[in-house]
């Protein structure tokens, strides 16, 4: 079937109403990238910017662009420039070329084509894998990618929709917890609108501020039925107040100014004993179980801390096993409770582990077992360490250094990419030497 140029013209004229009458291709009108033929001309037949067998069509749908099997088989990493376009499975893991993890970890590779604001903003999927824009992983760790993230101090104070989710600084729920959007929660405004204005964890009525608060309005607003204020009340076992907090539990109840109220919700079972902190029961009724209840874990018995710390992820057996011990989705130091930890030696492991240092980001060793060797590990890529950033980024610096990184002749990364043929040197936009052409360009 011929292609027809002139029918995007008769839309443009207003004819796209009668699209009732239009029966949609199955394939674009613009071209088609479906055979030998185009699939081998050097040329992107169906404009969606993917030409020959970089485009899927044609891995899909031609003779040409499919696996290579060699004889006899290799077995040879698949992390070079060259290997990673031969059509050939090098180190037999059942993925060749843009299909393994390895060459997509190389941008000059030009597997990934979403690694700029244009690309990242622009309603399509560049590279065709399914996802588009902030939802594709290029966008939203990209290096120089800056319309995917709206969270930081300063991205949520500076009058730009960055994520383009069509929400603006404290507008977008990712800028709740930044220091520009936090707000006192202790105004009849900030008590009533299901918000955690002041970013401590509780929001309206469950927050110290409005519940505790003098003035009259508010407190007509968190008592939302009977107030939790008296003896008889802190002691039935319901949530009077409807503020999710019952008894002794709601502070209504231990912060009150009667002191039978006081004595009686310090005769309650605590939370705060070895034998209490291990028996799998609320013995406090606060909704939090043996350690992951505070008069537990921050218990000033070392006794129980000691325990705490053999439960969940937090030992040093623990960080080390290779096991995801507390079942949170992070084993070993992918874990907060061991990378973050405050034991020393759990520490000092973990910097022995992670892929964090510039000799590790360039030992060639998966040194975390991520699955991410080196710079392909974010790491390293994305660290914030100038000696690492050094051996990841050929464009680093201040702009004067980086044009001058990008312009000596040298590898300076030592990726194998040499000044402007360097990914990172191509789209830095900080760089001015490197006008014209542009890897995957």
């Amino acid at each position: 079937m011929r292609a027809r140029p002139w029918l995007p013209a008769l839309a443009g004229l207003g004819l796209g109403l009668l699209a009732g009458c239009y029966v949609v291709p199955e394939l674009p009108v613009v071209g088609y990238e479906t055979n030998d033929l185009n699939c081998d001309d050097g040329l992107d037949n169906d404009a969606d910017g993917l030409i020959d067998c970089d485009d899927p069509d044609c891995l899909v749908l031609s003779t040409l662009c499919g696996e290579i099997v060699p004889i006899p088989p290799v077995d040879e990493p698949e992390n070079t420039l060259l290997r990673c376009q031969d059509q050939v499975d090098n180190d037999n893991d059942g993925q060749f070329d843009c299909g393994d993890s390895e060459c997509r970890a190389i941008p000059e590779t030009c597997c990934l084509r979403e690694f700029t604001d244009e690309t990242c903003a622009d309603g399509l999927d560049n590279d065709q894998n399914g996802f588009s824009d902030c939802a594709d992983f290029g966008c939203r760790n990209g290096m120089f990618v800056t319309v995917c993230s709206e969270f930081t101090d300063s991205t949520c104070d500076d009058g730009k929709d960055n994520d383009a989710d069509g929400f603006v600084d404290c507008d977008d729920t990712g800028c709740r917890a930044a220091t520009p959007c936090l707000e006192p929660e202790d105004t009849l405004e900030a008590c009533g609108n299901t918000e955690d204005d002041d970013g401590d964890g509780f929001a309206d009525c469950a927050d110290f501020d409005c519940a505790m608060s003098p003035d009259p309005a508010i407190q007509a607003l968190c008592s939302g039925g009977t107030p939790e204020d008296t003896l008889e009340v802190c002691t039935d076992g319901l949530d009077n107040d409807g503020n999710g907090y019952i008894d002794c539990a709601d502070f209504g109840c231990t912060m009150s100014g009667d002191q039978a109220i006081l004595d009686y919700c310090a005769s309650l079972p605590t939370e705060d004993t070895l034998e209490a902190c291990q028996d799998g029961v609320d013995n406090d009724n606060n909704g939090f179980t043996d350690c992951d209840d505070f008069s537990c874990s921050m218990a000033a018995d070392q006794a129980i801390v000691d325990y705490c710390l053999t439960q969940g992820e937090k030992s040093l057996d623990k960080c080390s096993n290779g096991l995801d011990d507390d079942d949170d989705g992070f084993a070993d130091c992918a874990d907060y409770d061991c990378s973050m930890s405050d034991d020393e030696d759990v520490i000092k492991y973990c910097e022995q582990v992670t892929e964090s240092t510039p000799e590790r980001c360039s030992d060639g060793v998966d040194n975390d077992d991520n699955g991410f060797v080196d710079c392909a590990d974010y790491s390293c890529s994305q660290s914030d360490d100038p000696a690492v950033q050094q051996v990841c980024q050929e464009s680093i610096g201040t702009p004067q250094q980086a044009d001058e990184r990008c312009a000596d002749g040298q590898d300076n990364d030592g990726d194998g990419f040499i000044d402007c043929d360097d990914w990172d040197c191509s789209y830095n936009p900080a760089v001015t030497v490197c006008e014209g052409a542009k890897v995957c360009g």
